[in-house]
Order: C-alpha cells, then structure tokens, then sequence
C-alpha cells in the first residue's frame, strides 16, 4: 500500500512583470528647491479645483533631483484626504526613484501644515527610509501661495 503524501496543484497562477522607461535624462526637468518643485506642479495641477478638493501628489525624483513623474494619489474632501502610504512605496519602486517630494493642497487656503499633516510626513519617511528612498519635501499650496516642510526645518 502506498502512502497518501501530500500534492501540490497549481490551479491557477499569474504572470507578473514590472516595466518602466526612464525619459531621456536631458528631457527631465530638475528640481533644485521647493519653488521648481511646485512649478512643476503647476503644470499639473487643476487650478479650479485647488479650493474645492484636497489632492495628494507625489514627485519621483532621481539620484540627481531629476523629475521622473508626478501621480495624484490620493482625492479627498474639503478638509481631508486618506492617503495610503503602500501606494507612494509602490511607486518609488516602480520608478526606481532615488528621492520623492510630496504635496497636497489646503481648500481651506490655510499655509499652515496640520497635525495630521506633520504624521503623515512622518510616516511617509519612515515608510520611504525603509526602502532606502529619501522623502526630500512636503509641500502645502493653495491657491495663493505655498509652504515647504524642508524649508522651513519641519522634514
């Protein structure tokens, strides 16, 4: 009689690839302070909804503060967005990124970053650090004007 061993059968099973084209290095912009980093934004950003909505942005950036690509992830309310910190991870990882600048927007039209704002940052980098990504910036705009967590000592 032979014995029952254990089987293994695979019923299904999926194909998962990564790929990612770098743009031409001479084609990147640089972001060399907070000022290039939120007219790259700018560019970005719906202007008619910078007092209507709280938006979440992440820059990826490379070793050499050159912009990879910017993602909105994050949509919220007027005063509040949940941001989920897996997904910035996943995207410094896809790009390949050396270092990442985050932003959000305050409909309220308040510079000012929240306490809830100062967690998020901090999370972020320590999610970011573990992954040997550095997070360079915070950014906090509004219609009028922005503020830099870096600039101001906060990160």
């Amino acid at each position: 009689m032979k014995p029952n061993l254990p089987t293994a059968v695979v019923l299904s099973s999926s194909l998962i690839e990564l790929r990612y084209v770098r743009p031409l290095f001479n084609s990147m912009v640089h972001i060399t302070d907070s000022r290039s980093a939120m007219k790259c934004l700018e560019q970005v950003i719906d202007k008619y909804k910078v007092d209507l909505k709280e938006h979440f942005y992440v820059l990826m950036l490379t070793n050499s503060n050159r912009l990879l690509g910017i993602s909105v992830v994050a949509i919220g309310g007027a005063s509040t967005v949940s941001v989920n910190i897996r997904e910035i991870v996943q995207l410094a990882l896809v790009t390949n990124c050396q270092g990442v600048i985050v932003a959000h927007n305050h409909p309220s039209g308040q510079l000012m970053p929240s306490i809830s704002d100062v967690q998020i940052t901090k999370k972020i980098k320590e999610a970011l650090r573990g992954i040997d990504v550095s997070l360079l910036d915070h950014l906090v705009f509004t219609s009028e004007g922005y503020t830099s967590f870096a600039d101001s000592g906060r990160l």
